[in-house]
């Protein structure tokens, strides 16, 4: 049995690092003896020909995707492909969006075999060994197939034991072209999410009970990814700081083992306090991420949100004080919203900004399975999208009946130029290092880096047949920048100093520099 995941395509934009999701389920199908690849479609540009000679060498039974709604076309474009290439292929789809509207998704795209719902480290493996045998879904629990004209759902599975899981399966992805893109890396010590914001599916896709993993096999994993060369860890948790015990107790094993590990976390303004924000710190907590999403009270009553203003400014206060990066956002476009509510909202932003507080605005996705797409009549709200594409919160696609489109894109778009200028005070692009060479931000190098990998520039021109001396290490270096810099938006001489970049920082590699010269990027660490 052989299992192909397709990771889609989501945008640099988004900063995106190697899915949890994936990871969990290609480690429990490896775990029961299935073979399985990922085709990482975020870090390799996609094509069907890519496709077609992967599905022949690999010969998978079974193609599989994750989408959140922003990726879900994206991800069915490519599953589409897989069965016209092979019309015997199993296909099937999981994650937060296809799960909150399996029916409508079966009904449309009838390329779309099986819609695994809710956590799916359990259905995905007796969906392998039953697509071994005799393809009866009807005994699976937690999946959603046809039969006949009919669309059904099984039964949803308990939550799975986080503690009884494989380590994620993060060989399986590219892992040295996200850290040559200065992605984190993201790990997960525990699921779920006890509160019930109306804008979010968090509690109904893993539960409102949070289920916590050992301490310490947290932080063995933790100390693992540590030693891979990442710039930060993410804690991927709805919640790091729900159970205190839990926080500390994570904290107190880390500084025992003496690591230094650079991470960040999600928490609630109510779930923190002076000790175990000075504890964080000294564990390596580096930035905590709060979602406060509006300044007015009634708005944050009406979402469920559960959380007061005093509480913002004391939790961005004591963040400081510890010596912790508080991260505050919001979300314009929520039920109630009003001109004077969003001028609230961002005359808190600069409050906060002097209280050394970073924040972001996002804008209202009504994704499928939320009280706000469910109920939007009764919240006062217009949906003006049902393009996924567009799912990506940073254009409008809901109003309120006194707040338009375009009054919320202008507020999203002026802040992206205040942001874009901060940026560019901060880049380092007219001066020199003390070689004489030109400075490079890491925003500059990266983009070039990128606009490589996704051109196939380096696969495509980065090989040719060289005289009969080795060229040194710098001349194979200029001679690449000659070949791949019209790819990119740089000149060729800044292009050839981002490419010594890279070969200094391990990111690309001469494999060959005789009578062929050859580089690649170092995918796999």
């Amino acid at each position: 049995m052989r299992f192909l995941f397709i990771n889609p395509f989501c945008p640099l934009s988004e900063a995106p690092t190697p899915p949890l999701g994936v990871a969990f389920l290609a480690a429990v199908l490896e775990d029961a003896g299935i073979e399985v690849k990922i085709l990482d479609l975020v870090t390799y540009p996609y094509d069907t020909g890519m496709l077609e000679s992967l599905l022949e060498s690999f010969r998978p039974q079974i193609v599989g995707s994750t989408a959140v709604t922003m990726t879900f076309n994206e991800a069915q474009r490519v599953l589409k492909d897989a069965r016209t290439i092979d019309p015997d292929i199993v296909t099937v789809m999981g994650g937060p969006h296809v799960t909150f509207c399996p029916e409508a998704t079966l009904e449309s795209f009838t390329e779309l075999d099986l819609i695994v719902l809710g956590e799916g480290e359990r259905t995905i493996v007796e969906l392998a060994r039953e697509a071994e045998r005799g393809r009866d879904w009807s005994k699976i629990r937690g999946l959603a197939y046809r039969s006949g004209m009919e669309v059904r759902c099984n039964e949803r599975r308990a939550p799975v034991d986080v503690d009884s899981l494989p380590l994620p399966a993060r060989h399986l992805f590219p892992l040295g072209r996200y850290r040559a893109l200065n992605m984190s890396i993201s790990m997960a010590t525990s699921r779920g999410c006890p509160f019930s914001c109306i804008f979010c599916v968090g509690r109904k896709m893993v539960g409102a009970k949070v289920r916590y993993r050992n301490p310490r096999s947290v932080v063995d994993e933790l100390q693992y990814l540590g030693s891979l060369g990442f710039p930060q860890v993410n804690l991927a948790d709805d919640l790091f700081t729900a159970k205190k015990e839990h926080c500390l107790a994570i904290c107190n094993e880390i500084m025992d083992r003496g690591l230094q590990v650079k991470w960040a976390c999600f928490a609630r303004v109510d779930t923190v306090s002076p000790p175990v924000l000075r504890k964080m710190r000294q564990a390596g907590c580096s930035t905590v991420s709060f979602g406060v999403e509006s300044a007015n009270a009634e708005i944050l009553r009406t979402i469920r949100k559960r959380i007061t203003i005093p509480k913002v400014i004391t939790a961005i206060e004591m963040c400081v004080e510890a010596g912790i990066q508080p991260h505050v956002s919001f979300i314009l476009g929520l039920p109630g919203e009003t001109p004077e509510t969003l001028r609230e909202t961002q005359e808190f932003g600069d409050k906060i900004d002097e209280l050394g507080a970073l924040y972001g605005f996002h804008l209202l996705a009504p994704f499928p399975g939320t009280a706000v797409r469910d109920e939007n009549e009764k919240y006062d709200l217009k949906i003006l999208s049902d393009d996924w594409s567009e799912y990506h919160a940073n254009r409008a696609i809901v109003e309120t009946s006194s707040v338009s489109r375009e009054m919320l894109d202008a507020i999203v778009e002026e802040w992206d130029k205040e942001v874009a200028a901060k940026l560019g005070e901060r880049a380092v692009s007219g001066g020199a290092a003390d070689d004489g060479a030109p400075a490079f931000s890491n925003l500059e190098r990266i983009l070039v880096f990128y606009d490589l990998m996704m051109s196939r520039a380096i696969e495509e021109h980065g090989s040719w047949r060289n005289g009969s001396r080795p060229l040194t290490a710098a001349e194979a270096v200029r001679a690449l920048a000659s070949r791949v810099y019209g790819f990119t938006t740089r000149s060729e001489r800044d292009a050839c100093h981002i490419l010594n970049y890279a070969v200094e920082n391990g990111h690309l590699r001469c494999l060959e520099n005789g009578e062929y010269v050859r580089w690649a990027w170092k995918d796999y660490l």
